[in-house]
């Protein structure tokens, strides 16, 4: 932690020299995408895109999880959602899984997650049980199954058919730094 607790001592000092650049910031964002990515801490978003501060907003979930629309649920992921599409007006929704994800684990072995029953319950936000034993699989397969997920969204659905949004699955390779995209067409994840 004190490494942490160092660089934000220090952080002011190090973007002395980008004062204009953070000033703009201050006037409001107009992020490039919304980035959809799990909380596994070895899941950077800016790192591997490089996005530099105000370019990308980014909604972090345990296994990149997007509940089904339900206008009843109160949940930070429909809300962050809604705000990136109504008020920042994003033109393009990135869900990004990765391997070795913890929550793809969770869904092939359910029982693993009796010890947290928290865990265990947004599993269930994830609309599919893994029907096969490949991790790698299993979360291309929650990856989309994330993307059928935003299309129930109102507002969402209705700048997809007015060619305002975009949605993409994008899959990070953990060991290697690897991005893969699903292409639609072809029905499969290649590299980006």
């Amino acid at each position: 932690m004190q490494s942490l607790i160092d660089h934000a001592r220090v952080f002011p000092a190090k973007i002395a020299d980008r004062q204009r650049e953070f000033a703009e910031l201050a006037r409001g964002q107009h992020p490039q995408a919304l980035f959809i990515a799990c909380s596994d801490s070895r899941v950077m978003p800016s790192l591997f895109t490089g996005a530099r501060p105000g370019e990308i907003f980014e909604l972090r979930t345990a296994g990149n999880i997007v509940p089904p629309y339900r206008p009843q649920a109160a949940c930070a992921v429909p809300g962050t959602l809604e705000f990136a599409v109504e008020a920042l007006d994003v033109p393009e929704i990135v869900v990004c899984g990765h391997t070795h994800c913890g929550a793809v684990k969770g869904l092939i072995r359910p029982q693993a997650m009796e010890t947290m029953p928290l865990v265990a319950q947004w599993l269930t936000s994830a609309g599919h049980r893994a029907l096969d034993e490949d991790p790698d699989s299993v979360a291309r397969h929650h990856l989309l199954t994330q993307i059928d997920h935003l299309r129930s969204y109102p507002f969402v659905a209705r700048r997809l058919a007015d060619g305002k949004l975009r949605l993409h699955a994008w899959f990070y390779a953990v060991d290697t730094g690897e991005l893969l995209a699903h292409d639609p067409g072809a029905g499969e994840f290649r590299p980006l």
